[in-house]
């Protein structure tokens, strides 16, 4: 039986931060998809701590709004951060104040086919799924070059640590829902690395995940993305979760690389050197350790699921 706050609809979350010159085409946009929308919906505004007056765009947009969306306006909260704490932790507070089953996500950038929300809703409920992805692989994706190495380095990672091809491993347009996100709410993030950390924790940890093609249109105004900070924060972030629910993928791989080293080196100083390798058998030692750790963090894991 549904909670209180489990009630059967859907709530999309809109993390802003100084987008006063996005937020009002957005809305605008948006309300159009949601106009014919069957279903129990609203909109949660997170404004995380914007400096450049966005909140009060909002605020004017809403009094103003058209008349063939004036009876969205109880739909629609603007939730405020005091301070700018970071996209998930701005999307942390919309799930936590979400009144529905499912929520989706998206920027306010103008950047995602926010007409897709609709039709993933209907996806995630009639194919059973926890989680539709918008993946950026459509014919008209703009991700700027400049992103693109890191992009796929981070991409190849994540998909061997996890075990599955992953089409797109941070699109910020989904819908998810609401009971499987919340198990997870202690090891999210709150900055970009959130949407990583929900996909890599749901497909390590079996759930249902499905990906639609998506466009990905150029971005209005400067991204809040910080190219070589945030990808180094991304691979560690990877590296953390699957240690978390996958430890051998990270501990096999060493261990059985120093331990290959150790005996190479072992045999070349007996045989070569005719001496004992007090270097090698160190570092097959270390090996061996590497192994029995990861194989403990595998039977803890195991015992927690």
């Amino acid at each position: 039986m549904l909670s209180e706050k489990e009630i059967e609809g859907l709530s999309i979350l809109i993390p802003v931060y100084n987008e006063v010159g996005n937020i009002n085409n957005s809305l605008e946009k948006l309300l159009d998809v949601m106009k014919n929308f069957k279903n129990n919906f609203e909109v949660l505004i997170i404004n995380d701590g914007s400096t450049d007056g966005t909140e009060a765009v909002i605020k004017n947009y809403l009094s103003e709004i058209d008349i063939s969306h004036s009876h969205f306006l109880k739909n629609i909260n603007i939730i405020s951060h005091d301070e700018n704490r970071g996209y998930g932790a701005a999307l942390k507070t919309g799930i936590k104040e979400s009144k529905y089953n499912y929520f989706a996500i998206t920027d306010a950038d103008q950047t995602y086919p926010d007409e897709k929300i609709p039709t993933f809703y209907e996806q995630i409920i009639s194919q059973k799924a926890d989680m539709i992805v918008g993946a950026r692989v459509g014919k008209n994706v703009n991700i700027p070059l400049i992103r693109k190495p890191a992009k796929w380095m981070i991409n190849k990672l994540a998909n061997y640590l996890s075990g599955v091809k992953i089409p797109d491993l941070n699109s910020g347009l989904r819908v998810m829902k609401k009971n499987t996100v919340e198990k997870y709410m202690k090891i999210l993030p709150d900055g970009f690395s959130f949407t990583t950390t929900i996909t890599l924790a749901m497909l390590t940890n079996n759930y249902k995940v499905k990906y639609e093609k998506i466009d990905y249109f150029v971005r209005s105004g400067s991204s809040k993305i910080r190219p070589i900070y945030d990808t180094f924060n991304f691979i560690q972030l990877i590296i953390r979760t699957i240690l978390l629910f996958r430890p051998l993928k990270v501990f096999l791989p060493i261990s059985f690389l120093l331990i290959i080293i150790g005996i190479l080196l072992l045999l070349y100083r007996i045989f070569v050197d005719a001496e004992f390798g007090v270097t090698a058998t160190i570092i097959i030692v270390g090996g061996l350790q590497l192994l029995a750790i990861g194989m403990l963090a595998d039977l803890i894991d195991r015992r927690l699921d």
